[in-house]
C-alpha cells in the first residue's frame, strides 16, 4: 500500500526528470541549428546602379542677367523757326542721316527779310569803303568813322540772322537714326519750339546691367555676350561689353556694366526685354560627368566609380557647370565611370550590378557657348 508521502515524492521525482529532458532535447535542437549555419551563410545581393563614363567637351563661366533695351540716342527735333509746312520728306519708320531735311516750312516772308538786310548790307557796306579814305586824310572825325564801321558790323550780324532763320525753314535731323514719330502734317502753322519729330538711333541699341559686385573681376569691357528677347525668342543676337563703371553703388551692392547689341537689320527696338549671357571664362576639352553622380558632403565632393564591380568613392574637385554637366577639375581620369543611380547610402566596397550604363558613341558632349557662337540675327 502506497502511503501518501510516497505517492509525492514520486510525482516529484518525474517532474525533475522531465525537466531535464526538455532542458536535453533544446541544447540538442541549438546545436543542430548551428551546425546547420556554419559554411552556409546567405550571400548579399549586389545593388543595382546605373553608370555613366567620363566625358569629355568645352565648359564656359557665364553671367546671366536682365535689362530692357534702349537707345543710345534719342533726339525730339523742334521747329527753330515758324510758319507753315509746306512739304514733308521722312514718314515714320524711316532711315534718316544727320543734316538730312524732314521737312520745309514756307519761306518767303524770311527770304524778303534776308533780301532786305542784304540790301542794307551793301549800302552800309559801301559808306563804310567811302569813309574809309576820307577817315585816313582825316576828313572824318574818329567818333562818326567808328559809328559808321558798328551799323556795318550790326548790319552783317542781322544779314547772318536772316539767313540762318530762312535755313530754318529746312527742318533737318540732327543725328543718324530711325524717324519713330512725326508730329506735323502738310498745312499745319507751327511756332519756334514746337516738336515735329522724334528720331531714335537703333545702332547700336545699349542695355544696362547692375551687377553685384562679387563679380566684379569677372568682368571687362570687350566681353562677348548674347541676348535673346522675348519679343523674339527663337534667335539668339550678338552683344559686348562697351564699359564698366568703376564705382560700386553703396546703396545696392552693384555696378553698372553697359553693353552693345549689335542689329543690322533694325528688329530691334528699344524697350524689348532682354535676357543676357556673358561668357567670362572658357575651358576647352574638360572632363566632365553628369550633376547627379556629385555627392555633396559639407563642403567637399565626392563620387563612387565602379571597380572590379564594387562601388569605390573617389573625392574630386569641382569646377564650372553646365546644363545638366559638371566640370570634373581633379579625382578622375577618362574612361572611368562613376555611379549616377544608387549611389545614395551605398557603402565604400559594396558590391554593385551595373544595370544601365550612359556613354556617347564618341565620348564626347556638345556644350556651345551661348555668346561666343552667337552672331546678329543668327539662329540661337
Amino acid at each position: 500500500m502506497t502511503t501518501p508521502l510516497a505517492a509525492l515524492l514520486r510525482a516529484l521525482l518525474c517532474s525533475s526528470l522531465l525537466l531535464l529532458a526538455a532542458c536535453e532535447f533544446g541544447e540538442r535542437e541549438a546545436v543542430s541549428a548551428d551546425g546547420a549555419n556554419d559554411g552556409t551563410e546567405e550571400e548579399i545581393p549586389p545593388v543595382p546602379v546605373e553608370v555613366r563614363g567620363t566625358l569629355r567637351g568645352d565648359v564656359f563661366a557665364v553671367y546671366t542677367g536682365t535689362a530692357s533695351l534702349e537707345s543710345d540716342e534719342d533726339a525730339l527735333v523742334v521747329a527753330k523757326v515758324g510758319g507753315e509746312v509746306k512739304r514733308i520728306f521722312a514718314e515714320e519708320g524711316r532711315r534718316v542721316r544727320a543734316g538730312e531735311v524732314l521737312a520745309r516750312l514756307d519761306g518767303d516772308r524770311l527770304r524778303l527779310e534776308m533780301e532786305r538786310a542784304y540790301a542794307n548790307l551793301q549800302k552800309l557796306q559801301q559808306e563804310y569803303d567811302r569813309n574809309v579814305e576820307l577817315h585816313e586824310k582825316g576828313l572824318v572825325s574818329a567818333g562818326a568813322f567808328e559809328n559808321i564801321k558798328f551799323d556795318l558790323e550790326s548790319q552783317r550780324a542781322a544779314y547772318d540772322l536772316a539767313k540762318l532763320e530762312l535755313d530754318y525753314t529746312e527742318i533737318k535731323a540732327p543725328i543718324t537714326g530711325i524717324v519713330s514719330e512725326r508730329f506735323i502734317k502738310v498745312g499745319n502753322t507751327i511756332s519756334v519750339s514746337d516738336p515735329v519729330f522724334h528720331i531714335t538711333d537703333l545702332d547700336p541699341l545699349l542695355a544696362y546691367l547692375f551687377v553685384p559686385e562679387r563679380e566684379f573681376r569677372k568682368l571687362r569691357p570687350g566681353q562677348a555676350a548674347a541676348v535673346t528677347l522675348d519679343a523674339i525668342p527663337d534667335q539668339t543676337f550678338a552683344a559686348e561689353i562697351l564699359r564698366i563703371s568703376p564705382v560700386v553703388d553703396p546703396q545696392t551692392g552693384t555696378f553698372k556694366v553697359t553693353l552693345a547689341v549689335s542689329d543690322a537689320e533694325d528688329r530691334l527696338k528699344p524697350g524689348m526685354f532682354g535676357r543676357f549671357q556673358i561668357v567670362y571664362d572658357a575651358r576647352e576639352n574638360a572632363i566632365m560627368i553628369p550633376r547627379m553622380a556629385v555627392i555633396d558632403d559639407d563642403d567637399r565632393q565626392s563620387v563612387f566609380i565602379v571597380e572590379n564591380g564594387q562601388a569605390q568613392r573617389r573625392q574630386v574637385e569641382v569646377g564650372y557647370s553646365r546644363g545638366e554637366f559638371v566640370e570634373i577639375l581633379s579625382g578622375l581620369s577618362d574612361g572611368e565611370r562613376v555611379i549616377t543611380i544608387g549611389q545614395t547610402g551605398l557603402a565604400e566596397g559594396a558590391m554593385v550590378e551595373v544595370v544601365d550604363v550612359g556613354v556617347d558613341d564618341d565620348g564626347e558632349v556638345e556644350l556651345a557657348a551661348p555668346a561666343l557662337e552667337a552672331t546678329s540675327g543668327s539662329d540661337g
